[in-house]
């Protein structure tokens, strides 16, 4: 019996300005550039072993064997990367999450960032960190920006090749923090990708990806100079646009628990009040809750006087995808 098996191991990933919608759903091209960065203490370990005598792939997840839409959206991207290789061999995958799935925390991200770097070296390819941010796109696209390190800015471009995210800085640059307050841990209904092909229903999208280039540029100087203030106007406003897009969208997609508002307007007062804390959210219902490491603390413990919250996860800047053993 021949196996070839390689793990991996990548975080989820906080947008600071937000991709929703594609120019081009099959390959997952966005309409938009977006920045993001890692969350080091959430991940997705995964192992990939291709083996000769399997019939079909196989996927467990955090010990389960999953069937259905999640395998065969893990089977369509394999294809991929038995195409890139132009080997026609099977395999069983293994993933573990240490945190809620589907939820809004990013966790298709780190599981296609995941899949794509165990899956390509497991099979025998050697790709660049931009070859591999591209094939992780194909399967979520945000899993491009869970492949390069720390900070990270995702080129929409017009084709496979030129859709790709780079690191616009080290985990270290700035000691930001991510308090992520989990209201629900439900499944939520409608996912990011079938999100993501409702947007341009809405009458907002338009002038939201007119707008997108400007916050951009604010927010990629403001991590440059660590500009807490100026990133955090303009991420809260960028998380709003979204999420009006979605509301506004046809069916209406609304994310939005009273918890979910209880804590975004607890933040902005607490901004205020002169603290550096600011919010946002993807497409789901839990808020995520910024500030920088010395703040970490009491914010934790203002949201922990929040009623309705019912864990929060904390995490700092995080690394890029890589190898494990197996």
């Amino acid at each position: 019996m021949k196996k070839l098996s390689s793990s991996a191991i990548a975080h989820p990933n906080i947008a600071l300005i937000k991709y929703w919608g594609n120019k081009n759903q099959v390959l997952r091209i966005p309409v938009n550039g977006s920045i993001s960065f890692n969350l080091d203490s959430l991940f997705t370990k995964t192992q990939v072993t291709f083996i000769s005598e399997l019939p079909s792939d196989i996927l467990f997840i955090n010990g389960h064997e999953t069937s259905g839409s999640g395998l065969d959206r893990v089977v369509s991207f394999l294809n991929f990367v038995r195409e890139l290789a132009g080997k026609q061999i099977f395999a069983q995958v293994n993933s573990e999450n240490n945190f809620p799935v589907g939820t809004g925390i990013a966790s298709s991200a780190s599981a296609f960032a995941a899949l794509s770097l165990a899956a390509s070296n497991a099979i025998g390819l050697n790709l660049s960190e931009k070859e591999l941010s591209c094939l992780a796109r194909r399967g979520s696209g945000s899993a491009s920006r869970s492949i390069p390190e720390g900070f990270v800015e995702w080129f929409p471009g017009e084709t496979h090749s030129d859709s790709f995210a780079v690191s616009i800085a080290p985990s270290t640059h700035w000691d930001l923090v991510d308090l992520v307050a989990v209201v629900t841990h439900e499944h939520k209904k409608v996912g990011s990708t079938a999100g993501h092909k409702l947007a341009n229903t809405s009458p907002l999208q338009s002038a939201r990806v007119e707008d997108t280039k400007r916050r951009l540029d604010i927010v990629r100087e403001a991590i440059k100079y660590r500009d807490f203030q100026a990133m955090a106007e303009m991420v809260e406003l960028d998380s709003n646009m979204m999420h009006a897009v979605m509301m506004t969208s046809s069916p209406t997609l609304m994310y939005w628990e009273k918890s979910s508002i209880t804590i975004m307007k607890n933040v902005q007062k607490w901004r205020a009040s002169g603290i550096p804390v600011c919010y946002t959210m993807d497409a789901g219902p839990n808020v995520h809750v910024i500030t920088t490491k010395d703040y970490s603390e009491e914010i934790h413990q203002k949201l922990s006087s929040i009623s309705g919250i019912k864990k929060i996860f904390t995490a700092a800047v995080g690394g890029k995808a890589r190898l494990i053993d197996n």
